[in-house]
């Protein structure tokens, strides 16, 4: 358990979450692809709209319905409009209107004469499992591509003799997506073992003239699909092509006198008028369902059918981007975490815009929010890590540390080395001579509360020179202060420091003294040890219990000559305060010192040369 403990709470949580952000794009789930049509939808209804060169719209709107009646009109007058049209000399013209009735007036037979030269009229699949009078269209198949092909359970097809009149009858059902909004079209569809042809696509197959349509499939869906006389079209999967909605149709009235501006254009005759057509959603709003056949027709005139990136690369694309960001995460500033991710955000929206306009669609959505949630996850976790090792870094120094320095430890950890590190460091060992006769004193008044006031006070302002002079206070033993200089900050003058820290504290003694001797309490003197040379500092313990603290021979002398203290005294008989190294004298460009004896202490051959300043 602790082992795991001590793994999940790494950067390999980060990589975790990278795993599943992964494992979640290789299903695809519905938010996954809503997110990435929303994003196709900005694309596409941001796209430069221009006038469309090839389709003229032709309205039976309220103004038409006004000057001939209420709809359903009688088939003559539709058989009229048509012939009107062919004399002002438009090309194919394409009705997506239902005629799966005879006309109440008798007039089936005149408009099927109209029906004989360039038309297409429509037909639908329905959702119940019947079909009624459905018109199929041959397809020259390579491989089985009617496993992909989207599937009706009936087809309500156009009048028989309709149907044998015309040259083209076309489907003109959608296929909305997942939230509801018509983004592709199906070119072909069936029902059973036939295949029925989008009107756009029938559309073009009249155009040109060929009987039938050629499709192509792998194991894995449509690969291609052409109208033999014109040319391959770009399809997913499923035989479906992107709609554009980058042009503008010009619209004529069903009520016109003047066809003459639809010469030389295919022309969609569409109800728009209130009540009589539906409306679908489309990534630029809600549309007539018209518009989904011009566009579509348009879509595959201008050759402009988009294909989509492959999904495994842009999942492998976000997964080298979510790892890119863990490190940078880890092992940088967190202004460069922003950086990289508003230059790649900038740089993954303009390849997405570039692509686009190359009509290769590619998905940076997912991406970018593998980024972000990684990026997040990586960015707190490496908070949560700071925070908790500036406030062990608070919660370990703040009693044994100036503030100043704590400070300057939790802003900048990395001048810490919690794990351990050999340096030279210089070291104070100081304790209270004669401790007995005022242990004795308080005894004998049954004062031990005033016994440990007195050591408090003391320790207070002992430690506070401590700590005003840069020092580390290791540990308390009893009324011995342990402290030690450059760690876990950086001390150059060291030793120093130390020296002048002993001093300090003698001349602290001497005012508790003359304190002492006004409240009757007996002498008390100080006696210092200090010595620098190497050691092991950081953190030593337990997994339960940790201490910052040394280890080394270093130290053990300076603990000696802290106790060798009492054996030099002045004439007056005061013990000398302050004893340190010749290791430490080397050291010591400002403080005057003067060899006081050559010694042997417990552990070492060679004898030590000691000193005390002047």
């Amino acid at each position: 358990m602790v082992l795991i403990r001590k793994i999940l709470t790494h950067w390999t949580t980060a990589f975790i979450t990278l795993f599943v952000l992964t494992y979640i794009g290789l299903q695809d789930p519905s938010g996954k692809e809503i997110l990435r049509l929303k994003s196709f939808d900005y694309l596409l209804a941001n796209e430069e709209k221009l006038p469309s060169q090839d389709i003229t719209i032709i309205t039976i709107d309220e103004e038409a319905i006004e000057k001939h009646g209420q709809w359903p009109w009688p088939r003559d007058k539709l058989a009229d409009l048509i012939v009107e049209l062919r004399t002002a000399e438009t090309g194919i013209i394409v009705m997506p209107i239902l005629f799966t009735e005879p006309d109440r007036f008798g007039g089936d037979w005149e408009f099927c004469e109209t029906l004989t030269y360039g038309t297409v009229i429509a037909q639908t699949g329905t959702v119940q499992k019947r079909t009624s009078n459905p018109v199929p269209r041959g397809v020259a198949k390579i491989g089985n591509p009617l496993n992909f092909l989207f599937e009706w359970p009936g087809m309500l097809g156009p009048l028989p003799e309709l149907a044998k009149c015309t040259q083209g009858v076309g489907v003109i059902n959608t296929a909305p997506e997942i939230d509801g909004v018509v983004r592709r079209v199906p070119l072909l569809m069936k029902i059973g073992d036939e295949v029925y042809p989008n009107m756009a696509i029938e559309t073009i197959r009249v155009a040109v003239g060929d009987p039938s349509y050629q499709v192509k499939a792998d194991d894995f869906g449509v690969t291609a699909m052409r109208v033999p006389a014109y040319a391959t079209i770009n399809t997913d999967t499923n035989a479906r092509i992107w709609l554009r909605w980058n042009k503008e149709f010009n619209t004529i009235s069903a009520a016109s006198q003047d066809f003459s501006a639809a010469a030389g254009t295919t022309v969609i005759i569409a109800l728009t008028a209130e009540g009589l057509s539906s409306i679908v959603a489309t990534p630029t709003g809600e549309k007539y369902d018209y518009v989904i056949s011009a566009n579509s027709l348009q879509t595959i005139l201008d050759g402009e059918t988009i294909t989509r990136f492959d999904n495994l690369i842009e999942l492998m694309l976000a997964f080298f981007v979510g790892c890119v960001i863990v490190l940078v995460c880890r092992f940088t500033p967190y202004w460069s975490i922003a950086l990289l991710l508003s230059v790649g955000t900038i740089g993954g929206l303009y390849y997405t815009s570039f692509s686009f306009k190359s009509l290769v669609l590619f998905d940076i959505t997912w991406i970018l929010l593998t980024a972000f949630i990684v990026g997040f996850h990586s960015t707190f976790l490496r908070f949560i890590l700071e925070f908790r090792l500036k406030q062990q870094i608070r919660k370990q120094f703040e009693k044994y540390l100036d503030p100043r320095q704590v400070a300057i430890l939790v802003k900048d950890p990395s001048k810490l080395k919690l794990g351990g590190e050999r340096k030279e460091m210089s070291f104070l060992f100081m304790d209270i001579v004669g401790f007995t006769p005022i242990s004795e004193y308080y005894k004998n008044n049954d004062d031990p509360e005033g016994l440990v006031d007195v050591i408090n006070d003391y320790l207070n302002r002992m430690s506070k020179i401590v700590l005003d002079n840069g020092g580390t206070i290791d540990k308390y033993m009893g009324d011995c202060i342990m402290a030690f200089w450059n760690a876990p900050l950086d001390c150059p003058n060291h030793a120093e420091m130390a020296v002048k820290t002993a001093i300090e504290c003698a001349e602290e003694t001497d005012k508790i003294k003359a304190e002492f001797k006004e409240k009757g309490l007996p002498d008390i003197n100080i006696g210092s040890g200090v010595n620098t040379g190497t050691c092991i500092v950081g953190n030593m313990g337990s997994e339960m219990r940790l201490d910052y603290s040394v280890i080394g021979d270093a130290v053990n002398l300076a603990a000696r000559l802290e106790a060798t203290t009492r054996n030099y005294k002045d004439d007056n008989g005061k013990v000398t305060p302050l004893l340190y190294s010749s290791f430490t004298q080397e050291k010591l460009d400002n403080i005057k010192s003067v060899e006081v004896d050559k010694i042997k202490v417990k552990g070492k051959e060679e004898l030590i040369t000691i000193y005390k300043p002047i």
